[in-house]
């Protein structure tokens, strides 16, 4: 048998006009009219600028606002698509309650300015996605998940409360603004408590290195949740160190530690993924790599480009994820694409790298003064260069031609993220720190060469001749056990 064998429909598919119950119905339709209203908003502020706010309640400003946009637009989506995913099914209205509820949260949690409140809804958010990962009520594998996951969660928000406090009791304000505008009295013990208890909740909430189980667990979650979890929930570290900017920026040692903490979880995410046997074990695993980034932008000083990262990998992922059935399919077995690494392809993969390293900086000037930005730029080359030659190569194209090729889908990328950097970067003018790069140290210098080093070596398949290696990544990415179907027989019933 070759090629791919012929798809055959089992039975109808459920007619969501007429079989739905009325509450999915309603919740879809609400969530879209959120998106309208939030797109309203956004124009509004596009057009007449300005910020609204219940003064020391909440404060809805550029980053309130794209975050409203983003995350009622994927969650329209995901409403729309669960119509059909989960029609007839035991726990449908429950699940859109769920992730209708989620929805809320999120779009209070952006908008709150009480530091209460912010805490408030940030516990809430964790729990309200613990709840969509344990759906299903009588599986026991995904009650499992939905603990390991709500663990996570509440020492996450366990180590919020302790930075929220640490930091009222050091400056007497009890709104995030307030926070903002005194950071610069900030220093010493009390504030390294803090600091450190907000990376290290940004850390967990977004599943990088070693936090990064609780994803690996949620496996047992439906497909739509897992979207909305992987294209929104994980965001929540980068908005977390964005709203508190002015904090996390008070000492470039620290800056400096959450770069190499994304840098970290970057490198694992991708070596993790080479040894996961499914579809969303990869893409999960891929989560934790692009997290990693968004942090390591967020530690590089640019909180514009960390937001613009998790714009971009969220609307990249829930599209993985909502069409990952479709990857599974019959095969046959074909000989995978090989590596460009003659002199041909590394030639036209440095010269691809530049030409698009020279049109971010010009796009954006980022990049153009002796500071972090030159390693903003080198950081966003060498992922946007990664998933361009990842997107040529498999498209199964000669050498050749793929040579030609990786410019033709790399430039464009490039161009298409520095604009949306630009815009991302002006609505967020109005936040207290946007921008704000440290200078280079021999530290920054080790970290990119490091990091350089280990990312060729994986591209050149070094990391495959090591028994050791691979069993070692395959430990480290096992999830809990208690969540994972160890009877055939259990895979029947749901």
């Amino acid at each position: 048998m070759s090629g791919r064998t012929s798809k055959t429909t089992v039975g109808a598919l459920p007619d969501t006009t007429v079989e739905s119950p009325f509450v999915p119905v309603a919740l879809t339709w609400l969530v879209w009219v959120l998106f309208a209203a939030s797109s309203g908003v956004l124009a509004a502020r596009v057009l007449f600028g300005g910020a609204w706010e219940i003064p020391g309640v909440v404060a809805v400003d550029g980053l309130t606002i794209l975050m409203w946009e983003v995350v009622t637009f994927f969650s329209a989506i995901i409403h729309t698509y669960s119509r059909r995913y989960v029609a007839g099914s035991s726990y449908e209205t429950g699940f859109f309650v769920a992730m209708f509820g989620f929805t809320v949260v999120v779009m209070g949690l952006v908008a709150a300015d009480h530091i209460a409140l912010f805490g408030l809804l940030w516990l809430t958010m964790g729990l309200s996605m613990a709840k969509l990962i344990g759906i299903v009520s009588g599986w026991e594998q995904a009650q499992a998940a939905a603990t390991v996951a709500r663990k996570y969660f509440l020492v996450s928000s366990a180590l919020l409360g302790v930075a929220l406090t640490t930091l009222w009791w050091a400056t007497g304000a009890t709104t995030v603004s307030g926070i903002a505008a005194a950071a610069e009295t900030l220093g010493g013990p009390v504030w390294l408590l803090a600091a450190g208890a907000l990376v290290l909740a940004a850390m967990i909430q977004s599943a990088l290195v070693p936090f990064h189980n609780w994803l690996l667990s949620s496996m047992t979650a439906p497909t739509p949740a897992s979207a909305l979890m992987h294209a929104g929930f994980v965001n929540a570290g980068g908005i977390l160190l964005t709203r508190f900017a002015p904090v996390v920026t008070v000492d470039a040692t620290l800056m400096l530690a959450v770069v190499v903490a994304g840098a970290a979880s970057a490198l694992l995410g991708k070596l993790l993924k080479t040894v996961q046997p499914d579809v969303k074990s990869k893409l999960a695993c891929s989560t934790v790599g692009q997290m990693g980034f968004m942090i390591m932008q967020a530690g590089l000083g640019f909180f514009g480009a960390a937001i613009t990262h998790l714009v971009l990998h969220g609307f990249y992922k829930a599209y993985q994820f909502l069409s990952a059935g479709g990857e599974v399919e019959r095969t046959s077995p074909k000989k995978a694409a090989g590596r460009e690494t003659g002199v041909a392809g590394v030639a036209v993969t440095l010269l691809t790298g530049l030409a698009g390293g020279t049109l971010f900086a010009l796009l954006t000037g980022e990049g153009t003064s002796l500071d972090s930005g030159l390693l903003l730029v080198f950081f966003v080359v060498l992922t946007t260069l990664h998933a361009a030659r990842s997107t040529v190569r498999h498209a199964s194209l000669p050498a050749a031609v793929r040579y030609g090729a990786v410019p033709l889908v790399f430039l464009p990328a490039i161009a298409v993220y520095a604009l949306v950097y630009t815009a991302v970067s002006g609505l967020l003018a109005g936040l207290p720190v946007v921008t704000a790069p440290t200078e280079l140290s021999v530290f920054h210098a080790v970290v990119a060469a490091v990091f350089l080093a280990v990312y060729v070596a994986m591209e050149a398949g070094v990391h495959e001749r090591s028994r050791r290696l691979y069993v070692t990544l395959v430990n480290a990415s096992q999830p809990s056990s208690s969540t994972v179907l160890t009877t055939r027989e259990d895979y029947n019933e749901y």
